[in-house]
């Protein structure tokens, strides 16, 4: 698949499947149903956590982290990414790690789901 828009949707499905059967939580495309510009790749159950998924050989996770910063808002900046026959990695910020854990254990507690 060289088509790089095909391979980061594809990215976005196995990432949304690695997180259902993961965590159990749903997880969809969010271009499919909001589709702006600054939407998550994700939208989940984790209420207040931003994803933004790259499905790459190489990547500068400096940039993917500053593109998820700027468009989280409030929420926490959670680059997932893979390059191939290898396993899924959250980045995050350290500073972000107490408030994704707190955010993370809130929505396994209330066992939600976004459908």
């Amino acid at each position: 698949m060289t088509n790089s828009k095909a391979k980061g949707s594809a990215g976005e499905r196995e990432l949304s499947r690695f997180i259902f059967e993961t965590f159990g939580v749903s997880a969809r495309r969010s271009q499919q149903y909001k589709g702006t510009a600054d939407s998550a790749d994700l939208e989940t159950g984790f209420e207040g956590i931003h994803f933004e998924c790259k499905r790459v050989e190489k990547l500068n996770i400096h940039d993917a982290m500053r593109q998820a910063t700027l468009d989280c808002g409030a929420a926490v900046p959670c680059v997932a990414h893979r390059r191939n026959r290898t396993d899924w990695l959250f980045t995050i910020r350290a500073k972000d790690i107490l408030a994704l854990v707190q955010k993370v254990n809130e929505t396994m507690a209330k066992g939600e789901s976004i459908g």
